[in-house]
Protein backbone atom coordinates (compact mmCIF):
# COMPACT_ATOMS: atom_id res chain seq x y z
CA UNK A 1 0.00 0.00 0.00
CA UNK A 2 1.29 3.40 -0.70
CA UNK A 3 0.91 5.98 1.76
CA UNK A 4 -0.47 9.04 1.20
CA UNK A 5 1.65 12.78 1.58
CA UNK A 6 1.25 13.44 5.24
CA UNK A 7 2.54 15.64 7.58
CA UNK A 8 1.77 17.37 11.10
CA UNK A 9 2.30 20.84 11.91
CA UNK A 10 1.79 22.44 15.30
CA UNK A 11 -2.02 24.18 15.35
CA UNK A 12 -2.20 27.87 15.79
CA UNK A 13 -4.87 29.81 17.36
CA UNK A 14 -5.80 30.54 13.35
CA UNK A 15 -6.42 26.94 12.75
CA UNK A 16 -9.31 26.89 15.13
CA UNK A 17 -12.02 27.77 13.25
CA UNK A 18 -11.04 25.00 11.10
CA UNK A 19 -10.50 22.32 14.18
CA UNK A 20 -13.89 23.26 15.50
CA UNK A 21 -15.69 23.35 11.92
CA UNK A 22 -14.13 19.01 11.74
CA UNK A 23 -14.94 18.15 15.10
CA UNK A 24 -18.83 19.51 14.40
CA UNK A 25 -18.73 17.60 11.12
CA UNK A 26 -21.87 15.56 11.37
CA UNK A 27 -20.42 12.74 10.25
CA UNK A 28 -17.26 12.85 12.97
CA UNK A 29 -20.43 13.29 15.84
CA UNK A 30 -21.30 10.17 16.77
CA UNK A 31 -17.85 9.05 17.04
CA UNK A 32 -15.73 11.96 19.40
CA UNK A 33 -17.04 14.23 22.12
CA UNK A 34 -16.41 17.47 20.76
CA UNK A 35 -14.68 20.32 22.93
CA UNK A 36 -15.18 23.64 23.23
CA UNK A 37 -12.63 26.57 21.88
CA UNK A 38 -10.81 26.89 25.30
CA UNK A 39 -10.34 23.45 25.39
CA UNK A 40 -8.26 22.91 22.08
CA UNK A 41 -6.49 26.67 23.04
CA UNK A 42 -5.39 24.98 26.43
CA UNK A 43 -4.14 22.31 24.71
CA UNK A 44 -1.70 24.41 22.21
CA UNK A 45 -0.65 26.40 25.07
CA UNK A 46 0.08 23.83 27.52
CA UNK A 47 2.93 21.41 27.30
CA UNK A 48 1.80 18.55 28.41
CA UNK A 49 -0.13 18.48 25.11
CA UNK A 50 0.45 18.93 21.21
CA UNK A 51 -2.02 19.52 19.15
CA UNK A 52 -1.26 19.20 15.36
CA UNK A 53 -2.93 20.24 11.99
CA UNK A 54 -3.03 17.14 9.48
CA UNK A 55 -1.96 18.33 5.98
CA UNK A 56 -2.23 15.76 3.33
CA UNK A 57 -1.94 15.15 -0.71
CA UNK A 58 -1.07 17.58 -3.02
CA UNK A 59 -0.15 21.11 -2.13
CA UNK A 60 -0.69 19.70 1.49
CA UNK A 61 -4.56 20.99 2.50
CA UNK A 62 -5.55 20.96 6.33
CA UNK A 63 -7.15 17.70 6.11
CA UNK A 64 -7.90 16.99 10.02
CA UNK A 65 -6.42 17.38 13.82
CA UNK A 66 -5.09 15.23 16.24
CA UNK A 67 -3.77 15.93 19.92
CA UNK A 68 -1.53 13.87 22.31
CA UNK A 69 -1.90 14.40 26.21
CA UNK A 70 0.25 13.65 29.19
CA UNK A 71 3.49 14.18 26.87
CA UNK A 72 5.43 15.19 30.38
CA UNK A 73 3.56 12.13 31.89
CA UNK A 74 6.16 11.24 34.74
CA UNK A 75 5.04 7.35 33.74
CA UNK A 76 5.70 7.80 30.37
CA UNK A 77 2.67 7.19 28.87
CA UNK A 78 1.01 9.51 26.82
CA UNK A 79 -2.40 9.53 25.12
CA UNK A 80 -3.58 9.73 21.54
CA UNK A 81 -6.65 12.24 23.32
CA UNK A 82 -8.24 12.28 19.33
CA UNK A 83 -7.53 12.35 15.60
CA UNK A 84 -10.40 14.02 13.75
CA UNK A 85 -10.21 13.80 9.68
CA UNK A 86 -12.49 15.42 7.16
CA UNK A 87 -15.09 12.99 6.07
CA UNK A 88 -13.69 13.84 2.71
CA UNK A 89 -10.11 11.90 3.13
CA UNK A 90 -11.64 9.14 5.12
CA UNK A 91 -10.55 5.51 3.82
CA UNK A 92 -7.63 7.37 1.97
CA UNK A 93 -4.76 5.84 4.17
CA UNK A 94 -4.78 9.30 5.98
CA UNK A 95 -5.61 8.16 9.34
CA UNK A 96 -3.64 5.17 9.58
CA UNK A 97 -0.25 7.45 8.33
CA UNK A 98 -1.14 9.74 10.69
CA UNK A 99 -1.22 7.18 13.46
CA UNK A 100 2.04 5.54 12.39
CA UNK A 101 3.77 9.15 13.10
CA UNK A 102 2.32 9.87 16.19
CA UNK A 103 3.58 6.39 17.54
CA UNK A 104 6.67 6.75 16.49
CA UNK A 105 6.60 10.53 17.81
CA UNK A 106 5.12 8.86 20.94
CA UNK A 107 7.77 6.22 21.46
CA UNK A 108 11.02 8.42 19.78
CA UNK A 109 10.89 11.70 20.92
CA UNK A 110 8.28 11.69 23.66
CA UNK A 111 9.93 8.84 25.05
CA UNK A 112 6.93 6.74 25.95
CA UNK A 113 6.49 3.20 27.84
CA UNK A 114 2.81 3.32 26.72
CA UNK A 115 1.17 4.87 23.83
CA UNK A 116 -2.65 4.32 24.69
CA UNK A 117 -6.22 5.52 23.74
CA UNK A 118 -9.97 5.08 24.02
CA UNK A 119 -12.19 4.91 21.33
CA UNK A 120 -16.31 4.62 21.26
CA UNK A 121 -17.17 1.24 20.69
CA UNK A 122 -19.76 2.19 17.93
CA UNK A 123 -16.29 3.45 16.24
CA UNK A 124 -15.95 -0.35 14.45
CA UNK A 125 -13.67 0.97 11.62
CA UNK A 126 -11.24 2.94 14.26
CA UNK A 127 -10.77 -0.07 16.35
CA UNK A 128 -9.94 -2.38 13.33
CA UNK A 129 -7.33 0.47 12.42
CA UNK A 130 -5.81 0.85 15.77
CA UNK A 131 -5.61 -2.74 15.81
CA UNK A 132 -4.07 -3.22 12.44
CA UNK A 133 -1.31 -1.00 13.79
CA UNK A 134 -0.38 -2.97 16.85
CA UNK A 135 -2.98 -1.62 20.04
CA UNK A 136 -4.02 -4.22 22.18
CA UNK A 137 -7.79 -3.49 23.84
CA UNK A 138 -7.02 -3.51 27.46
CA UNK A 139 -10.61 -3.08 28.87
CA UNK A 140 -14.06 -1.56 28.18
CA UNK A 141 -15.48 1.59 30.35
CA UNK A 142 -19.55 0.53 29.62
CA UNK A 143 -22.00 3.18 28.93
CA UNK A 144 -19.35 5.67 29.96
CA UNK A 145 -19.87 8.78 27.57
CA UNK A 146 -23.52 10.25 26.73
CA UNK A 147 -24.65 10.19 23.43
CA UNK A 148 -27.03 12.23 21.71
CA UNK A 149 -28.95 8.78 21.72
CA UNK A 150 -28.44 7.37 24.55
CA UNK A 151 -25.22 6.34 26.00
CA UNK A 152 -21.76 4.57 24.13
CA UNK A 153 -18.94 2.39 25.53
CA UNK A 154 -15.35 3.27 25.84
CA UNK A 155 -12.62 1.01 24.73
CA UNK A 156 -9.19 1.71 25.88
CA UNK A 157 -6.61 0.52 23.76
CA UNK A 158 -2.90 0.87 24.17
CA UNK A 159 0.61 -0.50 22.79
CA UNK A 160 3.88 -0.94 24.69
CA UNK A 161 7.09 0.35 23.62
CA UNK A 162 8.30 -3.40 22.73
CA UNK A 163 5.18 -3.75 20.58
CA UNK A 164 5.91 -0.94 18.66
CA UNK A 165 9.42 -1.86 18.15
CA UNK A 166 8.63 -5.18 17.31
CA UNK A 167 5.74 -3.44 14.11
CA UNK A 168 8.13 -1.45 13.02
CA UNK A 169 10.53 -3.89 12.16
CA UNK A 170 8.05 -6.48 10.46
CA UNK A 171 7.11 -3.40 8.27
CA UNK A 172 10.53 -2.89 7.42
CA UNK A 173 10.97 -6.61 6.73
CA UNK A 174 7.78 -6.59 4.72
CA UNK A 175 8.56 -3.99 2.61
CA UNK A 176 12.14 -5.17 2.23
CA UNK A 177 10.54 -8.59 0.57
CA UNK A 178 8.66 -6.55 -2.02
Amino acid sequence: MNSPAVRLRPTMSSDLDFVISVEQDRANRPFITPWDRTQHEGAIRFPDFRHFIVEAGVGYPSVGFAILQGCRNPHRSIELKRIVLLPAVHGQGIGRSCIRWLAQMAFRDLHAHRFWLDVKARNVRAQALYRSEGFVEEGRLRESVRTDDGYDSLIVMAMLEPEHAAALAARRAGARAD
